[in-house]
């Protein structure tokens, strides 16, 4: 049998002329960090004080002693060098690598000595191929296209610019004999309740096993069968019977069945693989309609409007993402009601922890190929990298019952459409070979049960625009740039991959990532964390739409804190409401991977913004939403409901005066079939209007509002409530709100509290005379005027 020999202890890495200790799996940065020499990038603007680390070779050193094995040959293995670097052992040149999204592997039997990994510097290399293949446009000012490494690495528009080296996945030896799995390759599909998997092995061999007769065997849910291999590949099908369905969270159980894979010669059993696989089918409905091009996914059966959320690395320093933080990253998402979660273009093929936990989780992944934002060269020596790096992932992924879709790239298509790429390229090539050529071969022979689209936006073909929203997926950048998000409404798309809006992380992590600074919107670290062109200048606009500009920072990061719930929900309450038509939104982002101002639901240190709190609510099996018509701005009342049972409720409406006198009501009962909409017109007398009547819709303990003006033309009273704070039990404290007027978007900030605290709830308007309890972990029992100190909520302008 093989036997292993991790080589995750005793490295060095050489700095000016000293061997400082270094940890594997890591990078430059981390070890620098941990021996002191330099500061923590995420905080101030220390970002620009390291940029000299992307700049510089590095070397890393390990003594390997010979190792006693009795097999025949030992391999060293390399699961991620980051990036370009040669490995030499004993005074022997391995081999060299240009690629951190690939496996590398190297005949190292009988040698021993110093084993040292030499990193080139990221920028040395793109620029040598920049220099080899030609200029190409980019919509950052970084080379990352030229370079087959994390594109974020070199920074983006709410991340740093931090390219690392390193040996960033774990290494080892591997001894064997005879032979040793090479790859496995399973197409799992399923027929009722028979589950088959068609095993496609590869084998290599050392001189000796050549032509030796071989037992392969597979195994899987009481399944078997066993062949014998004469060559280097054998296919190996088991078909088992009774086996239950793999499905996304909140349509059913996840169950996995263990894969076992072995092979021997005679009675020795010389290699062995196993992966936990799921049994489920997946398809993409993309069959043109009186509409235009569909974008359906559909599993077991059973069509999905996908509630999704984009994934970046969670650090840009990526070896610090456990896979404990991969897992609590991912539980958020799930908290949050998210049921796919996209892997995007710009970062890399995610660690295995990440799948599992998705595959355990019910979350559908969308995985992108690492290809992002630029026109990316189809010359050598990328040409080869790509496919074979492609080619490693493909067959490394696709155990996975989560992966449902492979995307060939991000935004790319669009780049070439309309940011004026066609014309710089003066018919160079930009990877357009990549998206519709050698993607699309490579799923197509490896990976045949999953879908591939060759781009997001994507409208399926040149015959239109690639970001039509008639046409399969499209991304809604404009509402962010320049208009109001009141323009989501505008369009009903058939997928929204893309779409998003800003603001600060949670007041506790400014103070983390900005010590010592008086922080307001433009304060030099503030600016430094903003890394969106114009993003504070899109922030103001946004501000002064509906608030005007407050006078203190506090007030300036609630309120842009809710303009960002605002303007996710204004999208998914829409685009949900017109489901089949629109199957899907996918908001940017999930995460962030430091302290930045941004698009995600949860800031660079953990912490939840509104956004997510809001988000469990739009993603919500049921949702109620009031809708302004297309022409005379009357509302309408949407009833969702996605979950497999009918919905049967009471619908209630009432017209409110500011002050909190009833104008007029009306309910009466209302049924929903399962995963459709329910739309109703508002009837006559209940539709508000001015700037002092509001409509409030109510339905099984969910809530709509209406305000027919914006926030600083509405007549909001002076907010008034009562607060009572008591002990919860295991150290957590209830806050019970008592509204006493209209309290819209009440908002607790629980990391005023303490860095720590956590809150069950966000935004919640109540109406004068109802009360709502807000439970508080890690805060101990705050006063009643810590809370309120801790509490905002849309005051009068």
């Amino acid at each position: 049998m093989m036997d292993t020999t991790p080589l995750d202890q005793g490295w060095n890495l050489h700095h000016d002329g000293e061997l400082l200790p270094a940890t594997v799996p890591g990078c430059v940065h981390t070890d620098l960090l941990a021996a002191g020499l330099i500061p923590d990038p995420y905080l101030d603007a220390n970002e620009l004080e390291v940029a000299w680390v992307g700049r510089r070779d590095w070397t890393y050193r390990l003594d390997l002693p010979a190792y006693g094995s009795a097999h025949e040959r030992t391999d060293l293995v390399f699961d991620g060098l980051d990036t370009v670097a040669t490995v030499t052992l004993g005074g022997a040149v391995l081999g060299s690598t240009r690629n951190m999204h690939r496996r590398h592997r190297f005949d190292a039997t009988g040698l021993a000595g110093e084993l040292t990994v030499r990193f080139t510097s990221a920028y040395t290399e793109a620029e040598r191929v920049r220099a080899l293949v030609g200029d190409r446009p980019n919509e950052y000012p970084e080379p990352f296209q030229y370079i087959r490494k994390m594109a974020s690495s070199f920074g983006w528009d709410w991340g740093p610019t931090l390219p690392t080296a390193g040996i960033w996945k774990p290494a080892r030896l591997e001894h064997w004999s005879t032979a040793r799995i090479a790859d496995v390759r399973p197409l799992i599909t399923v027929d009722g309740a028979t589950g088959r998997v068609e095993v496609h092995l590869t084998v290599e061999r050392t001189a000796t096993g050549a032509g030796r007769p071989l037992t392969a065997r597979a195994t899987v849910a009481g399944a078997h069968t066993e062949a014998v291999l004469d060559g280097d590949r054998a296919v190996l099908v088991l078909e088992a019977a009774d086996v239950e369905r793999w499905w996304p969270r909140g349509h059913g159980a996840q169950p996995r069945y263990e894969l076992a894979v072995t092979i021997a010669d005679g009675e020795t059993r010389l290699d062995a693989w196993q992966r936990r696989i799921g049994f489920r089918t997946v398809e993409l409905h993309r069959t043109p309609d009186a509409t235009g091009t569909p974008f359906t996914l559909a599993v077991n059966g059973e069509p999905l409007f996908v509630r999704g959320a984009n994934w970046i690395p969670d650090d840009t320093l990526i070896t610090r993402v456990t896979p404990a933080r991969y897992r609590t990253r991912l539980e958020q998402a799930v908290d949050a009601n998210v049921d796919l979660i996209r892997v995007w273009g710009g970062g890399i093929y995610e660690q295995d922890a990440f799948y599992d936990a998705c595959d355990e989780l019910g979350l559908l992944v969308w995985q992108d190929f690492p290809f992002a934002c630029a026109a990316y060269p189809e010359e050598q020596p990328l040409r080869g990298e790509i496919e074979a790096e492609a080619r490693d992932n493909v067959v490394r992924l696709m155990p996975h019952p989560s992966l449902v879709l492979w995307n060939g790239n991000n935004e790319n298509q669009w780049g070439f459409r309309d940011w004026g790429w066609e014309e710089k390229l003066n018919g160079d090539s930009w990877g357009e070979g990549y998206y519709l050529g050698l993607l699309p071969r490579i799923v197509a022979e490896l990976d045949p049960t999953r879908p591939y689209s060759a781009g997001s936006p994507w409208s399926g073909s040149w015959d239109h625009h690639p970001n039509d929203v008639d046409h399969g997926t499209h991304h809604s950048w404009d509402v962010w740039n320049r208009e109001d998000f009141a323009a989501y409404r505008a369009t009903v798309p058939r997928f929204v991959a893309e779409f998003g809006w800003q603001a600060p992380p949670a007041h506790a992590t400014l103070r983390r990532a900005l010590p010592g600074e008086t922080l307001a919107p433009d304060s030099p670290g503030m600016r430094h964390h903003q890394k969106a062109g114009d993003g504070n200048g899109k922030l103001r606009r946004g501000l002064e739409r509906h608030f005007g500009l407050p006078a203190d920072f506090d007030r300036w990061h609630y309120l842009t804190q809710l303009i960002q719930a605002r303007a996710i929900s204004t999208g998914i309450e829409h685009w949900r409401s017109h489901w089949p038509h629109c199957a899907g939104t996918i908001v940017w982002q999930l995460n962030d991977c430091w302290p930045v101002s941004s698009w995600s639901a949860v800031d660079g240190d953990g912490r939840l913004k509104p956004l997510h709190h809001e988000l469990r609510r739009l993603y919500a099996d049921r949702l109620l939403t009031l809708q302004p018509a297309d022409r005379d701005g009357a509302p309408r009342t949407a009833l969702v409901n996605q979950s497999a049972r009918p919905w049967t409720t009471t619908l209630r409406l009432r017209r409110l005066h500011a002050d909190g006198r009833l104008l007029a009501e009306h309910a009466g009962p209302a049924v929903v079939a399962a995963r459709s909409v329910l739309r109703l017109p508002v009837a006559e007398g209940l539709s508000a209007s001015g700037r002092d009547e509001y409509l409030v819709a109510d339905a099984d303990g969910l809530r709509a509002v209406h305000f027919p003006v914006a926030d600083k033309e509405f007549a909001y009273p002076k907010p008034e409530f009562d607060l009572d704070v008591t002990p919860a039990g295991d150290g957590a404290a209830d806050v019970r709100i008592t509204a006493r007027t209209l309290l819209r978007d009440l908002l607790l900030q629980p990391d005023r509290l303490h860095p720590a605290a956590t809150a069950d709830r966000g935004l919640t308007t109540l109406l004068p005379g109802e009360h709502a309890t807000v439970r508080v972990h890690g805060a101990g029992l705050p006063t009643a005027a810590q809370v309120r100190a801790a509490l905002f909520c849309v005051e009068p302008s």
